[in-house]
């Protein structure tokens, strides 16, 4: 196993974390204030495979469109009002990391979009 499915797959309290986005840095916060060890997995600099998307979004108990950022300028631009399945936006959020809605928190086999932030108590 590789070193990026072992993060994805551990057991520990995850975030995927993107360090410029606002709501991220907050969710970070809770979790410091929260006294429970997690790790960081920053996403656009190790994003997750196909099969790890699937395995989030199966956690996350939603469809791939709604882990979409569908006002990220990208989508806008290259995706949006195309057709799309299941499949072929879980190879868009491969390819292009940026679209992934955030922060994400996983706890075992559970996790949530920590939006706001404060949402990331309901699974630690």
């Amino acid at each position: 196993m590789d070193f990026l499915c072992k993060k994805y797959l551990s057991q520990m309290i995850q975030i995927l974390h993107n360090a410029r986005c606002s709501k991220s840095r907050e969710c970070l916060a809770f979790l410091d204030e929260s006294k429970n060890e997690y790790e960081v997995i920053e996403y656009l600099k190790t994003p997750p495979t196909v099969e790890q998307l699937k395995e989030i979004i199966a956690k996350l108990g939603i469809k791939p469109i709604e882990l979409i950022r569908r006002k990220e300028p990208l989508w806008i631009e290259k995706f949006e009002g195309k057709k799309h399945t299941p499949a072929s936006l879980l190879k868009i959020m491969a390819k292009h990391p940026i679209l992934i809605e955030r922060p994400i928190v996983v706890n075992g086999d559970r996790a949530i979009i920590a939006r706001p932030p404060e949402k990331a108590a309901d699974i630690i």
